[in-house]
């Protein structure tokens, strides 16, 4: 018997990522993919997290439940604190996307750097970091890079400005770090394509791992 698995994103080109991954490492699942953009446009907004948008979200966690999902991944890092909020009021597990990334890079190495291209994405993400260095006893140095301009460069369409400032981002943590980052689903693409003095470092994305953690503890 399959599982039902539910993602709730908030950003309209990852449910086809989530897709993909899943038929690769977890074919057995029955998915489905909540989308609410306005969850992440709110958070920016108001510059950071409020009740209203953790209510909402959780009203998304309930409703994936009442579907029949017997497990919930939330996809956007910048909302993820709301995340460790709802777990107490639904009945089945809920996963931030990034907690297996920041678990790696927190074994990986003691210096880690953080990219971002939103401020409410980059501040959750290293505070997840080291709340998860010190859960693990771990003594961490964490450096954050916002790469300015890069988010607004993707929503108006220019994919080739956003890679090119991510990678300069990149490029700086990588030189002083063990480890980096980065802190958003949607960021991953760019991975993939970083030249080879980039790479001398792991650099680690979120999805790939999530659904690789969401396989080895599901039944």
């Amino acid at each position: 018997m399959s599982i039902r698995l539910a993602f709730v994103h908030t950003v309209t080109s990852l449910p086809p990522v989530f897709k993909e991954l899943c038929s690769q490492l977890i074919p057995e699942a029955d998915i489905f993919h909540i989308v609410d953009e306005s969850l992440l446009q709110n958070t920016i907004r108001a510059n950071h997290l409020t009740s209203l948008t953790a209510r909402r979200l959780l009203g998304h966690l309930v409703s994936a439940q009442e579907a029949g999902a017997q497990a919930v991944m939330v996809t956007c890092s910048s909302i993820g604190p709301a995340v460790e909020w709802s777990r107490c009021f639904v009945d089945i597990p809920v996963y931030r996307v990034d907690e297996p990334m920041a678990d790696l890079a927190v074994r990986t190495g003691r210096r880690i750097g953080v990219a971002a291209t939103l401020q409410t994405t980059l501040n959750p993400t290293v505070e997840l970091i080291r709340a998860r260095a010190a859960a693990a006893g771990k003594d961490v140095q964490v450096a954050a890079r916002l790469c300015e301009g890069a988010f607004e460069a993707v929503i108006a369409g220019d994919t080739a400005r956003h890679d090119a400032l991510v990678t300069a981002g990149l490029r700086e943590l990588s030189s002083t770090s063990d480890v980096v980052v980065l802190a958003q689903a949607s960021m991953a693409r760019v991975a993939d394509s970083l030249p080879a003095e980039v790479r001398q470092i792991p650099i680690l994305s979120s999805p790939r791992l999530a659904v690789e953690h969401l396989a080895s503890v599901l039944p």
